[in-house]
C-alpha cells in the first residue's frame, strides 16, 4: 500500500511506461501519440543505467560516455526537431523518447557480455539494431507531433546517435 502511495507522489505511471516499452519493442506498431507525449524519464534513466550496466558486466566503463552522449544528442534531435515540425517539441519529450529507444540497444550490449560483437556477426546486429532504435524512435515523433512524410528525414540523425551507442557496444 505504501509503494503505490508513493507511486502516486512521485507520478510514475508503470502503465505508460510498459505501454511506451511495448511501442518500442514493437516497430511495426503504430505508434500512439498522446502517450509518447507525456515526459517520462523514469524509464529511460533506467535504460540508460541498465546500458551502463551491461556494458559493465562486458568489461568496459562506460557510463560517462552514456550519460554524456544521450545528453548531447537529445539537444541535437530536440534543436532539429523544433526547426522541422510546426508544433514546437520540449527536450523532456525528447529525451524520454530516445531514452526508451535505447532498450533495443540495452538487448545488445546484454548479447556483447556472453559473446564477442567484433565480427561479422556482431556487426550485422549492431545493424540491425541501430535501424530498430531509429525506426521505432522517429514513428514515435512522427506520430507526437504530426510530421507525415517525414520519417526518413528524423530516421537518419537518430541511426547516427543510436551507431554512437553501437560503436561502445561492439568495441
Amino acid at each position: 500500500m505504501e509503494i503505490f502511495m508513493d507511486q502516486e507522489k512521485l507520478g510514475i505511471n508503470f502503465d505508460h511506461i510498459w505501454q511506451k516499452t511495448l511501442t518500442v519493442l514493437n516497430p511495426m506498431k503504430p505508434a500512439d501519440g498522446s502517450i509518447m507525449n507525456e515526459t517520462d524519464l523514469t524509464g529511460p534513466i533506467l535504460f540508460c543505467i541498465a546500458l551502463g550496466a551491461t556494458l559493465l558486466l562486458a568489461g568496459k566503463v562506460q557510463f560517462g560516455y552514456v550519460y554524456g552522449m544521450s545528453a548531447i544528442g537529445c539537444l541535437g534531435i530536440h534543436a532539429l526537431l523544433n526547426l522541422m515540425s510546426s508544433a514546437g517539441v520540449s527536450y523532456g519529450c525528447v529525451a524520454s523518447v530516445l531514452g526508451y529507444c535505447l532498450l533495443p540497444m540495452v538487448i545488445l550490449s546484454s548479447c556483447a557480455i556472453f559473446f564477442s560483437l567484433q565480427g561479422t556477426f556482431g556487426t550485422l546486429s549492431a545493424l540491425i539494431v541501430i535501424g530498430w532504435c531509429s525506426l521505432s524512435a522517429s514513428k514515435i515523433f512522427i506520430s507526437a507531433l504530426d510530421m507525415e512524410g517525414q520519417q526518413l528525414l528524423i530516421a537518419y540523425p537518430c541511426a547516427l546517435l543510436y551507431g554512437l551507442f553501437a560503436l561502445l557496444t561492439v568495441f
